[in-house]
Parts: C-alpha cells; sequence; structure tokens
C-alpha cells in the first residue's frame, strides 16, 4: 500500500504525537524504533505511510500496541482514562527523526 492509495488528509490525523518516555528513549536507542502515539483505529499500513509522508524517512516496520486506560480517582469519584494505542516504527538503519530539530531558541 503506498502513499498515493491512502487519503492524505486520514495520514495527517494518524500520528497524535512522539512517546517521549524513559522506555521510549531506551528502545530507540537499542533497536533504532521511534515510538507514536497513534489514533485507535490506525492501522499498520496507514502508519508507515504517514511515517515516511511526515517525516521523509523509509520505514522497516511497524509493530502496534493497544495500552489500556488507567482507573483513576479523584476524591469519592472513580473515572477512567481512555484507551489508546502506540506504535513502534522501525526505521531502515542509518535514518533517525529528530524531534528538537525546529526548536531552537
Amino acid at each position: 500500500m503506498s502513499v498515493q492509495n491512502v487519503n492524505q488528509e486520514r495520514l495527517l490525523k494518524v500520528l497524535l504525537a512522539p512517546q517521549i518516555s524513559e522506555k521510549a528513549t531506551f528502545v530507540a536507542e537499542k533497536n533504532e524504533q521511534v515510538i507514536f502515539r497513534v489514533a485507535s483505529d490506525a492501522t499498520k499500513p496507514e502508519i508507515k505511510a504517514a511515517v515516511e509522508l511526515l517525516f521523509k524517512v523509509s520505514v522497516k516496520s511497524v509493530q502496534v500496541s493497544n495500552v489500556k486506560g488507567k482507573q483513576k480517582r479523584f476524591g469519592r469519584f472513580v473515572g477512567r482514562r481512555s484507551d489508546w494505542k502506540k506504535a513502534y516504527v522501525s526505521l531502515v538503519p542509518g535514518q533517525e527523526i529528530n524531534f528538537a530539530a525546529g526548536e531552537q531558541g
């Protein structure tokens, strides 16, 4: 499935945010992977196409995991955070995505 087959507007809504955490940094250094928070209904081909379109890199593979929302209490009220989806994007060796490139000051 190439970028032309998928609606470009849809691709812009697939990636929500990069997942920046200690675990994500460790995985990025060890496996040359980048972790993204993605739309709950996103598919692997859509995620691959979106990353290639937005960051101009070539993607080797995509792994996806569903993250269950946690139970949280506020006083006597119990609530639940919503479930979300996480994508581990493996890049072709020698390529990287630098998120801090645009933030200088």
